[in-house]
């Protein structure tokens, strides 16, 4: 493997895998992960509990990595990026394993009247021909099940075909207007924020500032992003996320990253236990995507990382 970059943290706390909508097995990723000399990896796929973690944790200790597992949750019908990740859970916890049947079926129907509608408005997105079955990056045809389909597979796709110059764009085009931003049932924070401690995990509030600082939830009484925190935290929020690639992302505002890790850090410090820290590395490059997201490009460093896991 050809090392393009060297990462500016240890420890990334936040990947996805082909699990959820990631590019890279389990295996792919920890090699890659070992290949850049990384001390430690999350691995916190959407809505999907993790398979065989300890066969896993087994293969990145002997190639010298820590690896942790999480859940991501994606939290609240009404307000868009509020995700809260459970590291360490119990796996076979009864209400995690209930709610992960719950977020599968949620996504089917969405989603499908998510492509009906952009086809009908000029988007040519065929769910069956071109979501449910794709061409991967070796030219195989594969399929999904229809409770594997994530949104980003619906944004990546616009922007393949020229709709949007990427995945961002399209992002942002659909959860501004409001005949395209279908809201499938998600699960409420505080709910999450339970249902992780229940598992005996840590909850961590992931990418902070994806959140609009102006909302309107039905779930969570706020209309203001810093209290909607407050509240999250109030419900037992153990972490936060400060360092992360807006930069690579659709966040809307002007800030950089670190003036945001800064803030975060400011804001919360003596309100939560600890800050992560991760790159939401997904393996776009891939793809062909024009700004992709590297392992260890955000994080924490490794003295950090055992602090909290210890």
């Amino acid at each position: 493997m050809i090392v393009k970059y060297k990462p500016a943290y240890e420890c990334d706390l936040h990947c996805h895998t082909k699990m959820s909508d990631g590019n890279d097995t389990y295996e792919e990723l920890i090699l890659k992960a070992a290949n850049l000399n990384m001390k430690a990896i999350g691995i916190v796929d959407h809505d999907i509990t993790p398979k065989n973690p300890d066969f896993f944790k087994t293969i990145a200790s002997d190639k010298g990595i820590e690896l942790v597992f999480g859940y991501e949750f994606s939290c609240d019908s009404y307000v868009d990026d509020v995700h809260i990740i459970g590291y360490e859970l119990d796996w076979q916890n009864r209400l995690l394993l209930e709610e992960e049947k719950r977020a599968a079926a949620s996504k089917p129907l969405a989603y499908k009247k998510l492509c009906e509608i952009l086809n009908s408005n000029g988007f040519q997105i065929d769910y069956e021909k071109e979501i449910l079955e794709f061409i991967d990056e070796n030219g195989q045809l594969l399929k999904r099940k229809p409770e594997e389909v994530q949104r980003k597979h619906i944004f990546e796709l616009m922007a393949q075909k020229g709709y949007f110059e990427s995945w961002e764009k399209a992002k942002l085009f659909v959860r501004d207007d409001p005949v395209f931003n279908v809201r499938r049932e998600k699960i409420n924070p505080l709910k999450a924020i339970e249902i992780i401690q229940e598992s005996g995990g840590l909850a961590v509030l992931a990418h902070p500032y994806l959140i609009d600082e102006k909302i309107n939830s039905m779930d969570i009484k706020a209309s203001q992003r810093k209290d909607y925190i407050d509240i999250l935290i109030s419900a037992g929020l153990d972490g936060i996320e400060s360092c992360y690639t807006y930069n690579k992302t659709s966040y809307k505002g002007s800030l950089t990253n670190r003036q945001i890790q800064d803030l975060v850090e400011a804001d919360y410090k003596k309100r939560v236990k600890f800050f992560t820290g991760g790159s939401d590395y997904h393996n776009d490059e891939k793809k062909g995507a024009k700004n992709p997201r590297f392992i260890g490009e955000a994080g924490i460093s490794y003295s950090h990382f055992k602090k909290i896991f210890i």
